[in-house]
Parts: C-alpha cells; structure tokens; sequence
C-alpha cells in the first residue's frame, strides 16, 4: 500500500467493522422506518440507543485530530474508518462523526473561548447535543459566499442578526441547540473576503423560526436534516464572535477543509457498499438464459465500478496525507479535486447498481434511492463542481503565468 495503516488504526478498523456487523446493519430497516414516520423534527430512538455501545467501545469521535477529546488521529488515519462508516447512513451520528458537528466541532475546539467550549464543545463531543450551520442562503447564489446577504450589526455590547437561510442541516432537530451563523458585518469592506463573520447563535434565542424542512429528493431527514431558517433581529452577546470581525471567510474556509474530505471517505464506503449489493444482486438473478452476472454489459460496468473507487480513494488519501503534511490551505488543490471526483463517482456506481435491481432498484427497499440522494446531494454541498473545477484549473494556469 502506498499509504499502509498503522496497528493502532487496523485495530480500530477491525473494530468498527465488528461493531457495523452487530449493531449498524441489523438496525438499518429500523433506521430508516423512524425516519420516515418520525420525520425530521424528532430524535430517532435507535440512534440514541446505539451511542452508548460505541462510545463504550471506544469508538466515539474518532475524527478530531489535535485534540485530546478524540482518538487523535492523523487525516490519513482516519480515511479508512470514515469510510466504514460511510457505508451506512446510521453509522456516522453513532459514532458522534457526523456533519456538521464534526466540522463545528473542530471551529470551536480552535476558535472558541474556553467559555464556548464548556458550554457547547462539551456537549456536542458527549453526543448530548446537536448543532447547525447556517451559511447558505435562498436569494443568492451561495456557491460564491461573498454574495451572502446576511446581516450582523453590533449594537453596543450585542450583535444583531437578520437573514434567511436554507440547508442548514439539523435546524429541525430538537436537540440542536447551537448554530454557527455566517454573515456580513462589514458590507462596505472593499476586500469582500473581509466582510464576514461568524458568530455563534442559541438555538433558543428569541427571533428564531426554523421554518421547514427540506426534502433531499423526498427524503426528509435522511441522509440530511436540511431546513430553512430565518433570523429576524436576533440580539447575541458581543462574545459570541468567533475569532473576530471580518474573518467569517476565513474560518469557512478552514472548517470546510476538513468537511469536504470527510464526505469524501464516506462516499468511497458508500460506493464499496453499493458495489457489493450490485454483485449480490446479478449473481442472483436469471435473465435470457443466464444470470445478469454474466452478461457482458454488466460486467463492464462492475470492472469500471472497482477502477472508479480505486481511483477515488488513492486520491483522496493524497489529500489527506497533504493536508496532514503541508496544511488545508496549500492543499486546496487536492481538496478540490476529490470533492468533483468521488461524489461524481459514487453517483456513477450507484446508477448502475440501480439499474442491475432492476425496478425495485428505484424502490426504498434496497438503499439505493437514499445512497444516490447522498451522492448528489454532495455534488453541491461545500461548493459545486463547476467552483471546484473552476478552481482546479486556475492552480493549473498558474503553473504557466510565466511561460
């Protein structure tokens, strides 16, 4: 292996797995009739009641990497477990690994005050509380975050905030109790990288309404919590900023790092996961004489299925190994190109396993329809495509400005 694990990391490894085998997978049917009878505004008890077993195993928040409430492990170290958990929908909030905590998590373990951290950090890493992040925005087109519109003016020892957001994951969930809030305290700023701020908001501060859900293509809950919220004259103490005013690019910058490859490693455990039920499945079924597993089309489709994830995931342990070595903001370029790569690929692999079930394959029956919402879903969470290629090919001119 280019980058082979560590004993501390293969033992870990071995025990996810064990723990997905006895706990994750038999509750899955479980998992997905709560949510869908529940809906997004409730707890799902399995989750709550799957927690303690990890935590006592040892697996719980895996994910912080420079911060002794974790495993302390390496990016390139935890790529491998991500991606076990990413091979479930349950998985992740079991483990206390799930979006956008993690990603929350880690801005307040750097930016916040020990004030902050007591308060929201040590809940959030007991798995007591959830947290949301509101940063995207119906009226304008937030793949370019300077055009947030949002607004927050200090008014003596206060912020006042006011914005409509949307896609802020977990909103709906009753114990979210904390959201870090993005929006533009200085409008005028001339550099537009220097117009935000992030501040953080109580959930249960007056002038918040958590309007509705949003569906994920008729998921609601599942794989996201996704909601629209709107903030109309929300007074927080002057405290709650983070790092300071105008560094709200900054911080997203930093926290979004981390997020994107993280949805990486769980795509590629998706994808593993989604290729085995499409071989399971055309081993088991008989058409025009022969079974599917034999017919040439399908397996075309299984080799390039097994080259799509091997690709996939040498590339994004090169990000992780470059974001451990040489920091998120040199490894912009590695970053970038996995978030157009892998969700593109399991999007890919998950239409033709569909397509190999058959009519049940556009069914709930096989998680195929939740796996493929996931996948597309993440062609535009953390920024779109279109941004990332458009910045992967601006590393690549400048390679050549002097040429």
């Amino acid at each position: 292996m280019l980058y082979p694990m560590s004993p501390k990391v293969v033992e870990l490894k071995r025990k996810l797995e064990s723990f997905m085998d006895r706990h994750i997978y038999p509750n899955e049917e479980r998992f997905y009739l709560e949510a869908e009878e529940l809906g997004p505004w409730k707890v799902y008890p399995v989750v709550e009641e799957l927690k303690p077993l990890a935590r006592a195993e040892g697996l719980w928040n895996l994910f912080l990497p420079e911060s002794g409430h974790g495993a302390g492990l390496t990016n390139l170290e935890y790529a491998p477990l991500c991606e076990v958990m990413g091979r479930s929908h349950l998985a992740p909030e079991v483990f206390n690994c799930s979006a956008p905590d993690t990603g929350n998590m880690e801005v307040l373990e750097r930016y916040g005050t020990e004030k902050d951290k007591e308060r929201w950090l040590k809940p959030l890493l007991a798995g007591e509380i959830r947290s949301c992040f509101a940063m995207t925005e119906p009226a304008v087109a937030s793949s370019d975050a300077t055009n947030i519109e949002s607004s927050i003016v200090r008014d003596g020892d206060h912020y006042v905030i006011n914005g409509r957001k949307w896609y802020t994951t977990n909103a709906t969930d009753p114990r979210c109790k904390i959201c870090i809030f993005m929006g533009k305290t200085d409008p005028d700023n001339p550099d537009r990288h220097k117009q935000q701020s992030m501040i953080l908001v109580p959930m249960d501060t007056p002038g918040i309404e958590v309007k509705r859900p949003l569906p994920v293509f008729g998921f609601y809950g599942v794989p996201d919590r996704a909601s629209e919220v709107v903030f109309t004259n929300v007074r927080v103490p002057r405290e709650n900023m983070l790092l300071g005013e105008g560094r709200g690019f900054e911080i997203a910058q930093g926290r979004l790092g981390p997020g994107r490859i993280h949805h990486c490693m769980r795509l590629i455990g998706l994808a593993e996961r989604t290729l085995e039920k499409m071989c399971r499945r055309v081993r088991s079924r008989v058409a025009f004489g022969k079974p599917v597993s034999e017919q040439t089309v399908t397996q075309e489709r299984i080799a390039e299925a097994r080259i799509m994830i091997e690709q996939a995931r040498l590339l994004t342990l090169n990000a992780a190994y470059a974001m451990d070595t040489v920091g998120n903001k040199v490894a912009k370029a590695e970053i970038a190109m996995i978030k157009v790569a892998v969700p593109n690929m399991a999007c890919q692999i998950i239409d033709w396993a569909i397509q190999a079930h058959g009519g049940g394959g556009t069914s709930n029956d096989f998680g195929l329809t939740q796996a493929y919402a996931t996948a597309r879903l993440l062609r535009l969470a953390d920024g779109p495509d279109e941004v990332h290629r458009n910045q992967i090919a601006r590393f690549e001119l400048k390679k050549y400005s002097n040429a």
